[in-house]
């Protein structure tokens, strides 16, 4: 693979309905397999392709950032993470077990986890092979087979991740790739042999995949997008602060479901911060993704781009101030000129009505708001359809935890941003979907409870 901005990558045929169904039954055949091995026989092979992904961080990474437009440097936190993810639900493979009920007359019941079947993964386009690795860790541990379509604009990494698991020793077609868009996704959700489907993505998109998950009453995760809050109190370390926006903003040129977008700023700090971060931001270098300096790599594509750029447009219109960035950037480096690149841009002036306030950007765009008392931010930051993750920075600690209690979201930062530990549950509130995905809890999601009632002595009828 080399760099290929502006132009394509490679072209991959879309999977059919016959494609769809040849991959469901290759991962129905595994499955009859795969649920038989005992937990402990799963975790060693999912620790060999750990193994393997870990042994070929560079050469994943590599393709992950041309198959995305990251840095290097993010990619291969993405490649640990995956590895990670794989040895976490390794680990707790050989763990999973049901309950003993002692119950009166010496008759007792007990419960037993069982796998859901094939599995369907749906990823989104900016953490390609990172969603497949949180989707299919918890699925293969718990047994299941699971047939994943990444998304078109990122298709490559995926098919990488599949070999892994072959060359790992899973039953052949335990882990199936498929491609293509919409179509190949209702396929998927309206297969009769699929058991469960895992999204990642848009919300209207989420919407409908749950609309045809209902018509074969499928259980579904949806992990969907967000306008999250980041809350800085005065009383916070100012560096520690900034650091945390700028995390909150800016990895992976914005393109980030749980990013918080919404900076609200304590007023009598208001100043200092922003003009803080406004220099931080200006000095963050743009440019080829596979430099090792590079911070920003480009957005997906075109149209993409143009979305983004719209939202700036619009809210300059709606009154806020472009503090910095927000422009076209284009590279010195020839090759690069066709890249899909701009400046991370920091909007201030900004009002809770504004649409750059009320939308999901998905791009590196920044809307610092001031606020009062703690009781006037946390209506504001509550004020949204969204509910995926939210921060706060102050050093009171009781603070800290009363804030974080009040926001009604999935995943909520302390002094931090953006972390993502597989150990940890990651899913959202309202409209940013249901479900979680890593941690113990994404057990419950890929497997189900079976009650069995022993009786010991003769059934008495009532009869």
């Amino acid at each position: 693979f080399k760099m290929c901005p502006g132009r394509v990558l490679c072209k991959l045929p879309c999977s059919g309905e016959k494609e769809v169904d040849l991959a469901v039954q290759s991962a129905k055949a595994a499955f009859k397999i795969w649920s038989q091995m005992s937990g402990m026989e799963r975790c060693r092979v999912m620790l060999e392709a750990a193994r393997i992904i870990r042994e070929q961080r560079e050469e994943i990474a590599t393709m992950e950032t041309i198959n995305n437009g990251k840095s290097i440097f993010e990619a291969r936190v993405d490649i640990d993470i995956s590895w990670q993810c794989l040895e976490y639900y390794a680990g707790l493979a050989g763990s999973l077990a049901g309950e003993h009920i002692q119950l009166p007359g010496g008759c007792f019941g007990y419960t037993r986890r069982e796998p859901l079947g094939v599995c369907v993964g749906i990823g989104a386009w900016n953490y390609p092979f990172q969603i497949a690795c949180w989707k299919a860790g918890p699925a293969l541990a718990c047994g299941n087979a699971m047939v994943f379509k990444p998304s078109p604009f990122t298709p490559v990494s995926v098919v990488r991740l599949a070999e892994i698991f072959t060359e790992a020793g899973v039953p052949k077609g335990l882990f199936n790739v498929v491609q293509g868009g919409a179509a190949t996704g209702q396929f998927l959700c309206h297969h009769p042999d699929v058991a469960k489907i895992s999204f990642t993505g848009s919300v209207p998109t989420g919407m409908k995949i749950m609309e045809m998950a209902a018509k074969g009453i499928k259980p579904v995760t949806l992990e969907l997008g967000g306008k999250s809050p980041l809350i800085i109190f005065s009383d916070c370390s100012l560096e520690n602060a900034v650091n945390g926006a700028l995390m909150a903003n800016f990895l992976t040129q914005g393109e980030v479901c749980c990013n918080g977008t919404r900076v609200f700023v304590e007023r009598k700090i208001l100043d200092t911060f922003t003009k803080e971060v406004v220099k931080r931001t200006q000095k963050i270098k743009i440019g080829d993704p596979l430099l090792e300096d590079t911070r920003m790599g480009a957005l997906i594509n075109r149209p993409h781009l143009d979305r983004v750029q719209g939202f700036i447009k619009q809210a300059k219109e709606q009154g806020a101030e472009v503090l910095c960035g927000g422009d076209l950037y284009v590279p010195d480096d020839p090759k690069l000129k066709n890249g899909y690149y701009m400046r991370p841009c920091v909007l201030g002036n900004c009002k809770d009505d504004m649409t750059c306030v009320k939308e999901e950007i998905f791009g590196p765009v920044m809307s610092i708001l001031p606020f009062d008392t703690e009781e006037e931010v946390l209506e504001r930051a509550n004020a949204t359809k969204y509910g995926l993750a939210g921060g706060v920075f102050t050093r009171d600690i009781q603070k800290a935890h009363r804030v974080v209690a009040a926001l009604k979201a999935g995943m909520c930062f302390i002094n931090n941003y953006n972390a993502s530990p597989v150990e940890l549950p990651f899913g959202g509130y309202k409209s940013s979907g249901f479900g979680r995905e890593n941690g113990r809890a994404a057990i419950e999601y890929y497997s189900q409870l079976k009650t069995v009632c022993v009786e010991m002595g003769d059934v008495e009828s009532v009869f």
